[in-house]
């Protein structure tokens, strides 16, 4: 990346959100938002379709009007501020690349309608190429590339003109697997190379997570919970956090003191408001929090009792190989099926019998009500 470049963007721009309320009609979208996003920081909007984050993002480029409350940059409140005006780099799903123009006509066509004079145009267009490992197909046009080619050439027209903020809109979701990996991991990079502050707006668990500085979980059009992705990850404040970040075994239990008993010891627990003690509750558990342990051939699993804190017996239904590891999914002696990850070295085969106990992170928990998924 040409040195240029980077001294235009590496300071970042501070964007809050203060109560920003977005309805349609009866319909609110977005419900009193506060979000506070650092200078050149990267931050996603993680959440199911409908939960708001696109909303947010259009209203932050200025294409939707705010109902109440207000979105500032550096401390500066921008609902006047015309979209054209904002000088935000915006990346959607859809290339929305110009299809009679070349590589390097429709990244320069910013700055064309900036009126930039020609020469720097020039420069700022190689310099943007440069960054997305295009500057070899400024010429090519742009139905010619590969999806992933054509989203790099939208990540170089947004960046070309400099802007304040990048905003990234699910730019990812029509790639394949490998390539959509492959650019999440690029674009993370010249991010950081920048120091542009960006927000990206996803809703893949996975991306946001591989790519954020901090992610905001969002459902109904209200955050759920904002922090690292290990934070959501390991203490999820909610339920639907636990549910929605990575994947989760809905366990029954029983709420004792600060913590949940359930397969013959306790973990702690992250919140329990409104539940009482001796209640009966539903555990989120992450798949590596169990252990497995294989029963001596000849000991029936299905009559053991397990000492307290040594785990549960159980009959192993199914397991996948997925690299370095496997999952393994195992009946419990209570008719619970719970997946188990572990060290694909540890090697187990349907109708082993094993024990199972629980370690590791305090867990989040819920009023225990019929699974919605069970058959």
């Amino acid at each position: 990346m040409a040195d240029t470049a980077a001294a235009h963007m590496l300071k970042g721009t501070r964007i809050t959100f203060a109560g920003v309320t977005k309805a349609y009609g009866s319909n609110t979208v977005l419900n009193r938002i506060d979000l506070d996003v650092q200078q050149g920081e990267f931050v996603a909007l993680l959440g199911p379709s409908g939960c708001g984050k696109t909303t947010m993002l259009r209203c932050l480029a200025g294409l939707e009007a705010v109902t109440s409350g207000g979105i500032a940059i550096d401390g500066a409140d921008i609902a006047r501020v015309p979209a054209n005006k904002r000088d935000m780099g915006v990346v959607f799903q859809a290339y929305s690349l110009f299809p009679h123009m070349t590589v390097r006509q429709n990244v320069e066509f910013g700055l064309r309608m900036r009126k930039v004079a020609a020469q720097e145009r020039g420069a700022r267009v190689q310099e943007s190429l440069e960054l997305v490992g295009l500057a070899h197909l400024g010429g090519r046009y742009a139905h010619t590339l590969s999806g992933g080619q054509q989203q790099r050439v939208a990540l170089a027209r947004a960046l070309v003109t400099r802007p304040r903020a990048l905003l990234l809109d699910e730019p990812l979701s029509a790639l394949d697997a490998k390539v959509r990996v492959r650019l999440r991991d690029e674009i993370k990079a010249i991010q950081t190379e920048l120091g542009i502050t960006t927000i990206f707006v996803t809703h893949d668990q996975e991306e946001a997570l591989a790519v954020a500085d901090r992610v905001a979980v969002m459902k109904d059009g209200v955050i759920e919970q904002l922090g690292a992705p290990e934070e959501l990850y390991r203490r999820p404040a909610t339920p639907f956090v636990a549910r929605f970040i990575g994947e989760s075994n809905r366990m029954q239990g029983t709420l004792a003191g600060d913590g949940v008993q359930m397969l013959g010891t306790q973990l702690p627990v992250i919140a329990h408001s409104g539940l009482r003690e001796g209640s009966a509750v539903h555990a989120f558990v992450r798949p590596e929090q169990l252990l497995l342990t294989r029963v001596p051939a000849g000991e029936d699993a299905g009559d053991r009792q397990a000492p307290l804190g040594h785990g549960t017996a159980a009959v192993v239904v199914s397991s996948g190989f997925l690299g370095a590891q496997r999952r393994t999914v195992v009946r419990l002696s209570t008719g619970e099926l719970v997946t188990v990850q572990h060290p694909a070295s540890e090697s187990f085969s349907v109708d082993d019998q094993v024990s199972v106990r629980l370690v590791g992170d305090p867990v989040a928990v819920e009023r225990a009500e019929p699974d919605p998924s069970a058959v």
